[in-house]
């Protein structure tokens, strides 16, 4: 995304720079192009740098060929008729790191898009070749004066004290901008007696340089760079600057090009008359960009007033472009206010908003709306100030809004009835039906309800009886849920003679309440279901999978087995083994692990268990009897199972132990005091593909041997990587060497201290030492 956004931006500055070419010397669009590229190629520049140097300069180049001779489109000729002219400023002398420097200040230069943003882009570009502390960005407005409109390195109260410099103020930024010429300050006494230097204290910048703009409009912005070291700006500094500013020029065109108009006795009247205008306002004439849609507004008149509201730091707005002075005013409902009422939709006012404002020397906070009215073709906008009688009625009207509450009176006497227009909502009934009358109210509900909500009004009315009443209405909207509230007022005889009643739409509660039961009984049925299911498959695990409770002798081997269910969940999960003695004396062991819980995984943990034992004791290899359980996998009632296993035998003669696995961990070796895990032989998972690979790999053991097989939940540990489990469990074994009965169960309690999120099935072998 950030590639195609600077191919975007870098796409419209080479655009523009083409048109200008094109509307300038009558070339076709591909001749300009070549003419841009020839001239940045003579000058040792980008074509991006060249295009911004265009923008900046339009200097008018010789036509392709005569405008009355039909021209082809992008013929080879193009380029070569047409030369950069002759007035067209030489190259200056630079050295290659400056022309590398100046390449990627262009490439800066398509994210620019205000006076702020360049400052800041020039500070990063310029602090580490020239030691450039800060940047300051003076543009001169209609009348002469200079505000400052970005700045970089320099603090906030600084900025506000030097934000405005008259024209005649003896300042070397406005002496730069009369002349057309840099004004290079590198004698801080020299200077400082010639020109009233910016600073707190003036001397914090030793040496600064005020560079104008060459546009072609004449120059209206002046680039500072100011330096706190006192050296001169040597020749190559000279060079880098004075690049940076033809390639700036073109940058600051495009967001500058709409300079206020020269000021006539007419202009000069709206201004006064909006300066006497004792509340905030402000005349805007729209400004549209090349496709004929409104860009910005410009300021032709604004009051004091109005220039707090919009902001007061940033000075007059008058003769300003209004994005300029609020950047962010077109993620506000009045930017969309004023061009709908641009186009003819009529006056606009927008909704109350907050404004913090000091009133002598108090602040306090008001609350203003905007009012935006079509004067031929251009907009007044005003500010109306809301009184406190405004403020209260406003928020209660918001109040009854937000709560869907409204209030509702009747007077008995007279049979009138009154109501809020958040009733007439609640009850979508027309206000142009009028309020029902209180005997009426009942017959606004549901027939079942009609009889208790008529039997509370007829109490009030009759005993005075205040009554709180649920009740349901029919609407557009569906069956609604309301409450009524309502008490009396009545005479110094006890007669009543007003009601005054809260209406309030419960439907959205009411909603909520029902699905929260309703989900609360979806809950405990499903919970129910799953503890039956939990205790299905627990007893079926127990029937298919025989825990032994004591150590077992197999083939001269010792044999401890754990099982452990999953704390967590109430699901039952596919851990299976087999530790089993063989026709001839060897031993089988297996352990297993089946992807998922439940009742599927369990089923499918029985058949891969008993058709392993019943391959094995037929004779098959180990590798074998995980192709055909990987067959049996994928041709199983769930074809996408998986499962991960290893399986061993050994060899009770030579206590050999031959081995295979498929996508499971690898067993653990404790011997002589140290913990290591057998180099896996490859094997796929069960169940990933049709063609799987096997491999089968042989250890000898020893006496003493203690060899671990165990499922992934023993060491496994979200979200941490699966080799820290395997560590810890190579650690955990050599540090509880114990050779006796039940010291399995040590290794757990040291392995499982937290919840246990899967199940563990583990096989402790040993070796005996005689």
């Amino acid at each position: 995304m950030d590639r195609l956004r600077e191919q975007a931006a870098t796409t419209v500055a080479v655009e523009r720079a083409k048109g200008v070419v094109m509307a300038l010397s009558g070339c076709t669009a591909d001749a300009a192009e070549e003419i841009l590229y020839q001239r940045a190629k003579a000058a040792r520049r980008t074509l991006l740098e060249e295009c911004w140097i265009t923008l900046g300069e339009l200097t008018p180049a010789r036509p392709c060929e005569d405008a009355a001779a039909p021209r082809p489109e992008g013929g080879p000729g193009d380029a070569a008729a047409v030369m950069p002219a002759a007035d067209a400023p030489a190259p200056f002398a630079r050295s290659d790191d400056v022309a590398d420097a100046l390449s990627r200040l262009g490439r800066a230069l398509v994210h620019v898009e205000t006076h702020q943003a360049l400052a800041e882009c020039l500070r990063d570009h310029l602090a580490p070749d020239l030691d450039a502390d800060s940047v300051m960005i003076y543009v001169r407005r209609s009348g002469g004066g200079l505000v400052l409109a970005g700045h970089a390195g320099i603090d906030d109260g600084l900025a506000a004290r030097w934000r405005q410099v008259p024209p005649s103020s003896g300042m070397a930024m406005a002496d730069a901008l009369l002349t057309g010429e840099p004004r290079w300050l590198e004698n801080y006494s020299e200077d400082s007696r010639r020109y009233l230097l910016i600073g707190e204290p003036p001397e914090r910048w030793q040496s600064r340089v005020w560079l104008p703009l060459r546009a072609g409009d004449g120059s209206d912005v002046c680039i500072g760079v100011l330096r706190g070291r006192p050296d001169v700006f040597t020749p190559r500094d000279r060079a880098h600057l004075e690049g940076v500013v033809r390639l700036c020029a073109g940058r600051v065109r495009t967001f500058t090009s709409s300079a206020a108009p020269a000021r006539d006795a007419g202009t000069d009247a709206v201004r006064s008359l909006f300066a006497a205008l004792p509340v905030p306002a402000m005349l805007l004439t729209p400004v549209t960009g090349a496709s004929g849609d409104v860009e910005d507004f410009r300021v032709d008149a604004a009051t004091a007033q109005a220039a707090d509201l919009l902001g007061g730091s940033s000075g007059d707005p008058a003769g300003r472009r209004l994005r300029e002075v609020r950047p962010d005013l077109t993620d506000v409902p009045m930017w969309q206010g004023c061009l709908d009422t641009l186009e003819g939709g009529g006056p606009y006012e927008s909704e109350p908003f907050a404004h913090q404002e000091t009133v002598d020397g108090v602040t306090e906070l008001a609350t203003y709306s905007v009012r935006v009215t079509r004067l031929e073709d251009a907009l007044v906008v005003t500010w109306l100030r809301r009184a406190s009688s405004d403020r209260q009625e406003q928020r209660l009207a918001e109040l009854q809004r937000l709560g869907n509450i409204g209030w509702a009176n009747w007077n008995l006497a007279r049979e009138e009835a009154s109501w809020s227009a958040q009733v007439f909502t609640i009850l979508e009934r027309d206000p142009a039906d009028g309020p029902a009358r209180l005997a009426e109210v009942p017959g606004l509900a549901l027939p079942e309800d009609r009889p208790a909500l008529g039997a509370a009004v007829e109490a009030l009315l009759r005993e005075g009886q205040p009554f709180d009443a649920l009740f349901r209405v029919p609407g557009g909207r569906g069956v609604r849920h309301l409450r009524l509230v309502a008490e009396v007022v009545a005479d110094t005889h006890g007669t009543p003679v007003e009601v005054h009643g809260v209406v309030q739409d419960l439907t959205a509660r009411r909603r909520a309440e029902l699905a929260l039961v309703e989900s609360e009984r979806v809950n405990l049925t499903q919970h129910d279901v799953l503890q039956s299911e939990r205790v299905l498959v627990a007893r079926l695990q127990n029937a298919l999978l025989p825990l032994p409770d004591k150590v077992v002798d197999l083939s001269g081997l010792r044999v401890e087995v754990a099982y452990l269910p999953a704390q967590a969940g109430i699901h039952v999960g596919g851990d299976w083994f087999s530790a089993v003695e063989l026709p001839g004396g060897d031993a089988l062991f297996v352990v297993g692990d089946v992807a998922g819980h439940g009742v599927d995984a369990v089923a499918t943990m029985a058949q891969l268990r008993f058709t392993a034992k019943g391959m094995v004791s037929t004779g098959s290899s180990l590798k074998g009897a995980l192709s055909r359980l990987n067959s049996l996998l994928l041709h199983s009632r769930d074809a996408h199972g998986t499962a991960t296993m290893v399986i061993a035998r050994y060899h009770a003669a030579g206590r050999r132990l031959v081995w295979a696995q498929a996508g499971h961990p690898p067993p653990l070796l404790l011997r002589g005091g140290e913990a290591t895990y057998l180099h896996r032989p490859r094997g796929m998972l069960l169940g990933a593909t049709s063609a799987p690979y096997f491999e089968e790999t042989e250890h000898r053991l020893e006496p003493g041997d203690r060899l671990l097989l165990y499922t992934d939940g023993l060491v496994e540990r979200p979200p941490e990587n699966i080799d820290t489990g395997l560590t810890r469990l190579a650690d955990a074994a050599a540090a509880h060497p114990e050779d006796t009965p039940g010291s399995l169960g040590t290794l757990l309690d040291v392995m499982l201290e937290d919840e246990r999120r899967d199940d563990v099935c583990v096989l402790d072998i040993r070796v005996p030492r005689e």
